[in-house]
């Protein structure tokens, strides 16, 4: 008789990320690598509700994804769940409203979900940072013999997220098997806890090792590229396109308030892989952050490894140290310094970059586990 095929591994991500967003980030890229390996991917969006629909900031992302509310969608080999609730919590802006609704908000992991067999199947389960920690108790006793990872993805005390959250951040972060963060800055948030690895965002090598052609077009000026969705320091821009008229600046992302200049290009929100072009076909990338509560947190940001890969200079405000040999530093506010930042990024060997240190998905896929076996045999 023939022996019984094995059972297929299941890890379930659970992140406020929505699988068929415009823009993808690590959440994807991961559920992508576990798929390539033959996991059984079970793929939930929290961060919405019916509240979130018609108010608030995610209210785009809420009615996009209200269509399939809690209900399992396959799409590109992993199942979709975007788990839909009355209310969500959310920071009211006020301390004593806060902390008014703390124990409201606490429930949030007791909802009714809908997938509880499938989590209940799970050999590994990874979280992002954010409302889901809410949910990391309810899903340990649904599947008390699976390895539970925190992928950290951004520091909660300085998201602007409700403080019961923070809270039980505090909580249930030894209760991991692994706390993964992307940079050392993070990292110490975290110290003294006994099983805490930094460990970088990784790339699809294979996507950034193509041929592209130019989307610059005809422009042979030195190109200066910010990918991004928010925190674009936009006095440094105005600055930086004043000192250079001869270089072109270009901004991805749904960034208000461009400065309206000749050498200024605001190309909007792009899907990913059109991205990628820009980034390799540029001569600077732009890391020029307004400051801000947490910004330290960006020095090894998903954007800084792709420009790594591609050999950039950096251009960075000085209070985003690092130890990056292709960051180039100037003192925010500063015309002199920023013009000396400039000059030098011209000037930038980009033969110096080493590329050796970035990793793929896949790396850091097995660092969180893809390689595992199974639990159910």
């Amino acid at each position: 008789m023939a022996a019984a095929p094995p059972a297929s591994r299941r890890v379930v991500f659970v992140t406020s990320k929505y699988w068929k967003a415009t823009s993808k980030v690590g959440f994807h890229f991961l559920a992508q690598s576990f798929a390539r390996a033959g996991w059984d991917v079970l793929f939930i969006t929290t961060h919405l509700s019916w509240l979130a629909a018609a108010l608030g900031k995610r209210r785009h992302l809420a009615r996009r994804a209200r269509a399939e509310a809690n209900r399992l969608v396959e799409a590109d080999g992993v199942a979709s769940y975007a788990w839909f609730t009355p209310w969500q919590p959310a920071n009211l802006r006020s301390r004593l409203l806060n902390r008014a609704t703390m124990r409201l908000f606490r429930r949030y992991g007791e909802l009714a979900l809908g997938v509880e067999p499938l989590v209940a199947a799970a050999d590994r389960i990874i979280f992002d940072s954010g409302l889901e920690l809410l949910l990391l108790e309810r899903f340990k006793r649904l599947a008390p013999e699976a390895a539970f990872v925190y992928r950290v993805s951004d520091d909660l005390r300085h998201s602007g997220i409700h403080p019961t959250v923070i809270q039980a951040e505090d909580e249930v972060a030894p209760r991991f098997d692994l706390v993964s963060v992307p940079c050392a800055y993070i990292a110490e948030r975290f110290r003294g806890l006994p099983r805490v690895a930094l460990q970088h965002h990784g790339i699809d090598k294979a996507l950034f090792d193509r041929d592209y052609a130019d989307p610059y077009g005809a422009d042979n000026r030195p190109r200066a590229l910010f990918v991004g969705q928010h925190a674009l320091d936009l006095g440094f821009l105005a600055t930086a396109s004043a000192l250079a008229p001869e270089w072109t600046f270009h901004v991805i992302g749904p960034i208000a308030g461009v400065p309206r200049r000749d050498n200024v290009r605001a190309h909007g929100e792009m899907r990913f892989a059109a991205t990628i072009p820009f980034i390799k076909h540029a001569d600077v990338g732009l890391q020029t952050l307004a400051p801000h509560e947490g910004a330290e947190a960006f020095t090894d940001s998903l954007k800084i490894i792709q420009y790594t890969y591609c050999r950039l200079p950096i251009l960075a405000p000085s209070f985003l140290r690092s130890r990056r040999s292709n960051f180039v530093f100037y003192i925010p506010g500063d015309r002199a310094s920023i013009g000396r930042a400039l000059d030098e990024a011209r000037r930038f060997d980009r033969r110096r970059v080493d590329t050796a240190g970035v990793r793929s998905w896949d790396d850091l896929a097995d660092q969180l586990g893809r390689g595992a076996a199974s639990r159910r045999t």
